[in-house]
């Protein structure tokens, strides 16, 4: 893929100011999160504005909210989204979340001013060998004070509808992490995909769905490559991509 763009069939992502590229991982979240219902969507650390622009995408009514840490990322997102078809529909914030939380109280008080939908694809690298990127150990790392598991889970939980949906995704281990603080503040997962690079290989990640209260969990699984041919994308996943992915 080009380093300074992604060009997918209805819309183009410019990169170069974004430390955190395109990537199959988003590709997947943007494509898989449950958009039912969606009214007020809010993605939250929105980078190159992909899954803003996906959501845009795939739901013709949805008004959507991004945010984002790093000035510059935000505004390449900015661009992305007013260089789309959707542009009318989509608000990028050069903000962090808990500036963002300061500045719009009014969701605490109004449940019409709550989002249905939150989407995030946080930092989940712990403890690990750091970039001497700045920009991008900030978007890869949880520890780095960009965005904590426990501050996303408190502000979903005071910012989603009463019905609302926040999908995370991250790998195995740190999603069981983000569960366990979900929990915390009353978010339970009501749906999980588990995404394997092929059939019978180890889980790779976890897209969640978390709501208030949730007590049920329905579980699928997502293969990224077929099994007789490691070039090959499954039937699943071209299925699920095949909106967005000009080879497909």
């Amino acid at each position: 893929m080009p380093n300074d763009y992604f060009q997918f069939q209805q819309f183009r992502i410019e990169q170069s100011a974004c430390a955190m590229k395109v990537s199959t991982d988003a590709c997947l979240l943007g494509a898989a999160a449950d958009l039912t219902g969606a009214m007020r969507l809010l993605d939250i650390g929105t980078g190159t504005g992909l899954l803003t622009l996906m959501a845009a995408q795939r739901h013709a009514t949805v008004e959507i909210e991004a945010v984002e840490i790093d000035a510059a990322a935000a505004a390449q997102a900015a661009a992305n989204a007013a260089a789309s078809p959707w542009a009318g529909r989509i608000r990028v914030r050069a903000l962090s979340l808990a500036e963002y939380a300061a500045m719009a109280p009014a969701p605490l008080a109004d449940a019409d001013l709550r989002f249905s939908h939150i989407i995030c694809n946080p930092p989940f690298f712990r403890q690990s060998l750091r970039s001497p990127n700045a920009a991008r150990t900030t978007a890869r790392h949880e520890d780095a004070g960009s965005l904590s598991f426990a501050a996303l889970a408190a502000f979903a939980a005071d910012f989603l509808a009463v019905s609302g949906l926040l999908t995370v995704l991250l790998p195995p281990p740190e999603m069981r992490a983000f569960e366990a603080v979900a929990a915390q503040v009353g978010l339970y997962p009501a749906s999980r995909l588990v995404v394997r690079h092929r059939p019978g290989s180890r889980p790779l990640r976890h897209i969640t769905g978390f709501r208030l209260g949730a007590s049920v969990t329905h579980e699928t699984e997502l293969t990224i490559r077929t099994e007789e041919n490691e070039a090959e994308y499954s039937a699943t996943f071209q299925a699920l991509l095949a909106g967005f992915y000009l080879a497909l």
